[in-house]
Order: C-alpha cells, then sequence, then structure tokens
C-alpha cells in the first residue's frame, strides 16, 4: 500500500509498504483511508515550525475512512463498511485530567499525525472507540469533523451566548470553525482578518463583517485563531470589560500583556486545545444542515501527489482547506 512521509522539514518521502494485518487486534479496527483534510498543524510541521513535532512523521489528523475488518467476535458499535470519521487524540484514561472529563488534556495525550503517526497511508488500524460512524456524512464531510470540533470546542470554552458581540482574529480554517460555531450559538460575529482573499471569502460565505484592521470596538468574546505572537497580544486589546479572550492559535514562545488593562478589565483568558466529546454533536448538526461544509474545500490532491504537490499549497491565495483523496482499486468513497 502506499504510505507518504514527512521524513524532514521540506520534504516527503512516498513508499510501498505492506497492508496492516489482516485481522485487527481486539478494540482496534482496520480501515481504509479515503479522505485526509490538510490542518495547518501539517503546513507548520512541512516548514520546521510545529511545536511538539519530531521528524519522520506521517502525517494525516482529519480522516474519513471506512471500516474493512474487525477482530473475531468483535460486539462493538461500528460494522465492516461503516464510513466514519477518526477522533485522532489517544488518551490514557487514567490521569487526573482524564478522570476530571477532560481527555483533550490527557497528561500523555498523543495526536495521529503529530506525535505519532498518522493517516497519509491507504489503510491503518484505529481504536475503535475513536470511530464515529455515520450513515448520511459524506467522506470529505467525515475529514472535516476534526476541524471543526477545534471551532467548537472554542467557542464551548469561551461561553458564547445568544447575541453577545464576537471577535474572531484570523480567518484561516480554524477560525472560520470558531465563525461557524460563534453564528450557531447566535453571536454577532465580526472576523479581524488582514489577508484580501479570505477577507472576501469571509464576507461571500458567511455575510459577516470582516476587517483589515482593528476599530476601537471592544468585543465580549475574543479568539484569537492566528498563533502569531504579535496578533495574539493584540487582541487582549480587544476584549470588553468583563469579556473573554480565548486563545485557540498556539505559537512557540512566551506571551506578554498590559496587567494593568488586563485587571482593569477583569478579564479571562482561556486555552482551547482540541475537542472533547465532540464528534456526535458535530456530525448532528451537519447533517441537520446546522454547520454547512459545503465552502471549505477549495483544492484537491491525491495521496501520490503529496511529494510533488503539498509544497504548493502554502503558496495557494485561494486556500482555505485542501483535501487529499485516497484512490482504492476495490471502490472508492
Amino acid at each position: 500500500m502506499l504510505q507518504v512521509t514527512l521524513s524532514e522539514p521540506g520534504k516527503f518521502r512516498a513508499d510501498d509498504v505492506p497492508s496492516p494485518v489482516a485481522v485487527p487486534p481486539t478494540g482496534f479496527a482496520r480501515v481504509a483511508v479515503h479522505r485526509i483534510g490538510v490542518c495547518g498543524t501539517d503546513l507548520h510541521a512541512f516548514h520546521g515550525r510545529q511545536p511538539f513535532f519530531q521528524y519522520p512523521r506521517i502525517l494525516g489528523h482529519e480522516l474519513g475512512v471506512e471500516v474493512l475488518a474487525l477482530a473475531e467476535h468483535d460486539t462493538s458499535v461500528v460494522a465492516i463498511g461503516d464510513r466514519c470519521a477518526v477522533e485522532p487524540y489517544l488518551n490514557c484514561g487514567a490521569c487526573g485530567a482524564c478522570l476530571r472529563g477532560k481527555p483533550n488534556c490527557c497528561e500523555k495525550l498523543a495526536v495521529m499525525g503529530v506525535h505519532m503517526d498518522g493517516g497519509m497511508r491507504s489503510q491503518i488500524l484505529v481504536p475503535i472507540a475513536k470511530l464515529f460512524p455515520s450513515n448520511t456524512l459524506t467522506m470529505d464531510q467525515l475529514a472535516l469533523v476534526e476541524t471543526l470540533g477545534i471551532g467548537q470546542h472554542a467557542v464551548e470554552r469561551g461561553k458564547v451566548l445568544l447575541g453577545e458581540t464576537v471577535l474572531v482574529v484570523g480567518a484561516g480554517p480554524i477560525g472560520l470553525a470558531t465563525v461557524q460555531f460563534a453564528k450557531a450559538a447566535g453571536a454577532q460575529v465580526t472576523v479581524l482578518e488582514p489577508n484580501t482573499n479570505r477577507r472576501a471569502f469571509v464576507e461571500s460565505t458567511f455575510k459577516i463583517e470582516a476587517l483589515a484592521q482593528a476599530d476601537d470596538r471592544l468585543f465580549e468574546a475574543v479568539f484569537d485563531a492566528t498563533g502569531n505572537l504579535a496578533a495574539m497580544e493584540a487582541s487582549i486589546e480587544r476584549v470588553a470589560f468583563g469579556g473573554r479572550l480565548v486563545f485557540v492559535g498556539l505559537l512557540q514562545g512566551r506571551i506578554s500583556f498590559d496587567d494593568p488593562l488586563f485587571h482593569r478589565r477583569e478579564m479571562t483568558i482561556l486555552a482551547s486545545r482540541n475537542s472533547a466529546h465532540a464528534f456526535p454533536t458535530i456530525m448532528h448538526m451537519i447533517e441537520s444542515g446546522t454547520i454547512d461544509t459545503t465552502p471549505w474545500i477549495t483544492h484537491r490532491l491525491t495521496l501520490d501527489e503529496v511529494p510533488a504537490r503539498f509544497p504548493e499549497l502554502t503558496k495557494q491565495p485561494g486556500l482555505v482547506k485542501a483535501m487529499i483523496e485516497v484512490p482504492h482499486v476495490d471502490g472508492a468513497a
């Protein structure tokens, strides 16, 4: 089977490797990977700028898969042929965070495609507990659930209420996911994004205001999805008195802010990681039409094209989300 590995920053390698064992061990499913969403994490890893990352690594944590095999006598909730989204966060289940119901903050958390090898290959073994089947979602939609989950969890962390004013800083995929769930919560959403193409996408797709530069307005909830030091420090100044700031983006380094401003406005600053327990909710929202995935995918490539074409993705001005398709001889999704 085909396997694509990021061997070092800026360099992919394609190999023909053996498929996983025909009959998976108990608690696991052997799945065919049909779709792989390209995340900002993947782009940062390609450029050597991703925290908590080691090379070589098989990328791919936004996955749409099909169940091919289960262990003998397996009585799980998935069946052979099921199409599933994959929750790529592997938690220990025993640390303090897991026992408090926060598995996304597991002390030993390993994310597929980041801390361990992911889905840029034809088949993989996945813990059955991390598979979420749907009879109606397409493979494209299943692969988008993880990205949407980052935005869903951020809005949940920010406790966004009906009618509140929300500013989302950064209109990359994570910022756009945050926009969608803030709108679903009934907030009045504004986006701050210097990129002209992204602003145009936001305005045409979501029918909301997109600013090139900040004005003097303050917002009850601010979500920074940039991972940029200057933007993150400036976002603190956009928070209203008694408001909340949620850092969704991540950077390598320290963040500083003006303490008198922080205290005078009695603001709350939160970090937001990956989602916890959210996949079924997100999938239902897509199925019901509450969350629309139609505008997301702007670029496509096949798995065998990744070594040659991946570098050009970072140069595409209109890139929102690239989707990698994995052809299979025995049928594609």
